[in-house]
């Protein structure tokens, strides 16, 4: 979170995907995500009716929850390396 803190961006990418055929929000590699930290009214079966691709952020200030975002947006990423 020290690094989302220091992002240009009011938010930063978190590497989630959400699916609008299941419902359901998962990582980029393909887990199914355990901790939640939504804001209120982000991340809720209102996604599924959306026309857009939606992905998780977290917000870079305040209590640093997660947002449901475009995935045009252009945001800040966090990047991490699998060995």
């Amino acid at each position: 979170m020290n690094v989302v803190k220091r992002a240009s961006t009011a938010a930063v990418w978190l590497g989630l995907r959400h699916s609008r055929i299941l419902g359901i929000w998962y990582w980029v590699s393909g887990e199914t995500v355990c901790y939640q930290n939504w804001a209120p009214g982000n991340g809720t079966s209102e996604e599924d009716c959306e026309h857009t691709v939606r992905s998780g952020a977290v917000q870079s200030g305040g209590d640093q929850h997660w947002i449901s975002r475009p995935e045009t947006d252009k945001l800040n990423f966090i990047c991490s390396r699998y060995e």
